[in-house]
């Protein structure tokens, strides 16, 4: 009959051998893994880029076809007549500038 050991001699003998096996090997794990979501992040912000800009060039497209239609009214950048609305550049004189709105929120100036 083989020596019996107790476990808890067994983890005393093993648990430092197998930090100095693990840490080096989980820590590459947890580097790697970083690595790759950082990578992940950088071809999805690119990807919304992109995406953007194909919106931008088929919006400009879609203007441009209007224009060559004939469809030829000013109209502003979200696709509104530029006349349209209370206030707007049709209430100025050509040189005049437009003054900003200010609006006033509750708690500014508070520190938290």
């Amino acid at each position: 009959m083989p020596p019996l050991v107790p476990p808890f001699l067994v983890g005393l003998v093993v648990a430092p051998l197998a930090k100095r096996l693990l840490k080096p090997l989980m820590r590459g794990v947890v580097k790697t893994s970083v690595g790759i979501v950082l990578e992940v992040k950088k071809a999805a912000h690119e990807a919304g880029e992109n995406i953007h800009d194909l919106a931008a060039e088929v919006a400009a497209d879609v203007v441009a076809a209007q224009i060559a239609a004939g469809d030829g009214g000013a109209r502003t950048g979200d696709g509104r007549p530029a006349a349209a609305g209370k206030g707007d550049s049709a209430d100025r004189t050509e040189g005049e500038a437009r003054t900003p709105r200010v609006r006033t929120t509750a708690g500014v100036g508070k520190a938290h």
